[in-house]
């Protein structure tokens, strides 16, 4: 934020040696805490809506104490040369910093003329360089072309590997087909419970696990004081390696078999059914339930956010649908995924 600010600051003055940049830099910007009401409903995620909802409080509060503070100064002395701060203006220049802002070797984030014009990209045809410490006056950023590059052609950068949520919130846009996009899951033994049963997964030991399973779930940071409770579905992993790890062992009814693999080994998705193909056949159906119970929490089917799309709507609603959009697809194809898996399993040792 204090980039942001010094951002506002230079805006309020007709004579900064930064106006040039400031006049080209975007009125407003297609991130949701300026999304109408609507169309932040129409995001249907809830992760993202939290999100959402803590930076606009925090832009309300800080607006508070920006006028607090500004109460105080002399009309003279005036940061923003007696201009009115408010959350539209925060909001503003919080926006502008965290889309068009810089962290190369250091943590301090850097805005770059002209270097931040570039798109991104997950092959992109340039990278940024850095010469020299960030705290030194001879530091230089250069855009350094990875392959030849058409005459026309759009310099594009790779943002870093993240999913849409990422994106929508700091940038203002959605990468359709993200191979590093998520959904985001609460590991909660009830809710375990209840996939396991559409699943049809017999005997499910998830709220109520043995203590050698205890243990083992204590390893993996999902019991006990300090346990971090949140796991995923898609990115490169597929399946979040915690909850897969946690499904194994809770569908395993022998404590050796167990013992006898680490806990890379349980997390892999890559290894084939650890601990045999009853148990691995078992933890799959699971997550596909779980990817089912992930689809019915968004109100709106495919087809209908497809024809959405078709309508050439506004813009907001253009890319809350195609949040939300994306992340149904990804689900269905972790479905497919873990379909084909289940089915190379043999039949006869495939049943709960």
């Amino acid at each position: 934020m204090r980039l942001g600010l010094r951002l506002l600051q230079e805006r309020t003055k007709s004579d900064s040696f930064w106006w040039p940049y400031i006049a080209n830099l975007p009125e407003t910007f297609t991130v949701p805490i300026f999304f109408p009401g609507e169309d932040i409903k129409n995001l249907q995620y809830a992760p993202l809506l939290h999100q959402i909802n803590k930076r606009c409080r925090f832009l309300l509060e800080f607006e508070k104490e920006v006028k607090q503070k500004l109460g105080t100064v002399p009309s003279g002395d005036h940061p923003f040369c007696g201009q009115d701060v408010h959350s539209s203006s925060l909001g503003w220049a919080m926006s502008a910093a965290s889309s068009r802002a810089f962290r190369l070797h250091g943590e301090i984030p850097m805005l770059l003329p002209l270097v931040d014009m570039c798109n991104h990209s997950f092959s992109p045809n340039a990278r940024i360089v850095q010469e020299g410490d960030v705290e030194s006056p001879d530091m230089s950023v250069k855009v350094v072309a990875e392959t030849q590059i058409d005459q026309n052609a759009a310099v594009t950068l790779n943002y870093g590997c993240y999913p849409n949520d990422f994106y929508l919130l700091d940038y203002g846009f959605v990468v359709t087909s993200n191979p590093y996009d998520q959904v985001e899951l609460s590991y909660d033994g009830n809710l375990l419970d209840a996939a396991s049963m559409a699943a049809g997964v017999s005997n499910p030991n998830f709220s109520t696990p043995a203590k050698w399973q205890q243990d083992i779930l204590s390893q993996l940071n999902l019991h006990g004081e300090g346990a971090v409770l949140k796991v995923s579905l898609g990115g490169p992993d597929v399946v979040d390696g915690h909850l897969l790890a946690a499904l194994r062992v809770l569908l395993a009814a022998d404590p050796d078999t167990v013992g006898k693999h680490d806990l890379e080994t349980l997390m892999s998705l890559g290894t084939k059914a650890p601990l045999g193909p009853t148990v691995e056949a078992s933890a799959l159906r699971t997550v596909l339930a779980l990817c089912a119970i992930a689809l019915q929490h968004f109100h709106t089917k495919i087809m209908d956010d497809q024809a959405v799309l078709k309508g050439e709507p506004p813009l907001t609603t253009e890319l809350a649908v195609q949040f939300r959009l994306q992340k149904k697809l990804m689900l269905v194809d972790i479905m497919q995924n873990l379909s084909r898996r289940i089915k190379s399993l043999s039949p006869e040792k495939s049943t709960a």
